[in-house]
């Protein structure tokens, strides 16, 4: 009774679906004089949860795919692909170039967001040329094995969005839409993928299309790179052995769906789908923990997410280590498109560092005995003092500033010329400092 009320919620009414269609044909029709005029060949082809009538209510962007012949070049392609979705963009109510693998149009019409993709009008995984070449095989794949359970794949992707748990972006690394209707294929309906969630982690390998005994060599491949790599969890791709659908998954977003789905069989409740905001006061929680949070925040290159923010991720870690050696205790960090944000113990080191040097007798002694100005022995050892900086900004600064730390080569400049905050944030982050102060982004308990 209560997933039915859910999906009262959830799932498309009859103006909302026609609205969609209208909008569609619209689109295509826009699409195919455009093209026609341009003297190309290429199929418009519409791909997502929107093709495979999985999308919930009020969620709906489109995804229209021009798809080109195999024999068209890639540089072809990608110029003259571009040329014809900017082409159909001006004819929508506004449109802007991103970018991905390559060059593609975003616009707005009758205020829905519509991605228009060139690509090639692949058959066969081994055809694939673009990542993006296999949505138009991913789509075929699940409209013919869905088979009516349509209304499944939207609980699936409302618990997951529920849990904070969807999402296959960079930023979030969870369940993609397209794994959730796998799963849903895979094991029948919400309720089972719900009560298989810790199987589904035992077994590791999830194989839909059957690729280990029909390409065995080129899916052991595939399972070992995702082995190697420490994936949680390895669904050969139904329509390419060489990929694996949860490839962005992280253990983080696995591990909510691990306990919230044990939790929601347990006791079942709408909570789960529609949850409260998380909100809270960051500085009541600083003062509660007794910790202090420094933020570092900067403007961003001009990168798009998948690019930025690994390199914004592996800096975070770099200076979390340096600040570690420099004797802080770092409780975590987070980090986002403009921001690295730190918890430590304290914001005051002694300034005194006294380091522990090599046996004095040796090679290493001598130089260690010429390098520093203040030296002594105790026993065998050399020791050696040195004033340094005890107030956290300074010390950041230096890190920083000197670049001694791992870091993206695209951000290690703007993270130099950061703002460095102590205990505030400005108003946009406050949420967010509250969420990891809290460690509510990935509670489960």
């Amino acid at each position: 009774m209560m997933l039915e009320e859910i999906l009262e919620k959830i799932k498309p009414r009859e103006e909302e679906r026609e609205r969609v269609q209208s909008i569609i044909e619209d689109l295509r029709e826009i699409a195919e004089r455009v093209i026609e005029k341009s003297g190309e060949e290429a199929e418009v082809k519409f791909v997502g949860s929107i093709a495979k009538d999985t999308y919930l209510s009020g969620d709906h962007d489109i995804d229209m795919f021009l798809a080109f012949p195999l024999s068209t070049p890639l540089e072809i392609l990608k110029s003259k692909g571009l040329k014809i979705a900017k082409s159909i963009g001006e004819r929508l109510e506004n449109h802007e170039i991103s970018y991905a693998e390559h060059p593609y149009v975003r616009g707005t019409y009758r205020g829905y967001q519509v991605d228009i993709v060139p690509c090639y009008n692949v058959r066969h995984w081994k055809e694939v040329r673009t990542a993006v070449d296999r949505s138009i095989l991913h789509t075929e794949w699940v409209i013919e094995n869905l088979r009516g359970r349509n209304d499944e794949v939207r609980l699936l992707k409302r618990f997951l969005k529920g849990i904070g748990a969807y999402g296959s972006e960079i930023y979030i690394r969870g369940f993609s839409g397209y794994l959730a209707e796998i799963l849903i294929i895979k094991f029948g309906s919400f309720m089972k993928v719900l009560e298989k969630s810790d199987f589904i982690l035992r077994q590791k390998i999830i194989d839909p299309g059957n690729w280990l005994k029909k390409e065995p060599e080129m899916a052991m491949k595939t399972i070992k790179r995702e082995v190697d790599e420490d994936k949680p969890l390895i669904v050969i791709d139904p329509v390419d052995p060489r990929r694996n659908v949860a490839s962005n998954l992280s253990w983080e977003r696995y591990g909510l769906f691990y306990f919230k789905s044990q939790e929601f069989l347990r006791n079942p409740s709408k909570e789960f789908f529609f949850p409260s905001a998380k909100r809270g006061n960051y500085l009541k929680a600083i003062r509660e923990r007794k910790t202090h949070l420094v933020t570092l925040l900067f403007k961003p290159p001009d990168l798009v997410d998948d690019i930025l923010l690994p390199q914004i991720e592996k800096s975070a870690k770099g200076i979390k280590k340096q600040l570690e050696l420099k004797g802080f205790r770092v409780l975590g960090y987070d980090y986002g498109r403009n921001f690295i944000m730190f918890e430590v113990d304290r914001i005051e080191r002694e300034n005194v560092e006294i380091k522990k040097g090599p046996l004095y007798y040796t090679n290493h002694g001598q130089r260690f005995y010429e390098k520093n100005e203040k030296v002594w022995i105790e026993g065998k050892d050399l020791w050696s003092e040195k004033n340094v900086n005890g107030f956290i900004v300074d010390v950041l600064e230096e890190i920083i500033s000197k670049g001694a730390f791992s870091s993206g080569k695209n951000v290690r400049d703007v993270i130099a010329s950061s703002n460095i905050l102590i205990d505030f944030v400005p108003k946009e982050l406050r949420d967010h400092a509250f969420l990891f102060l809290s460690r509510e982004k990935f509670r489960v308990k």
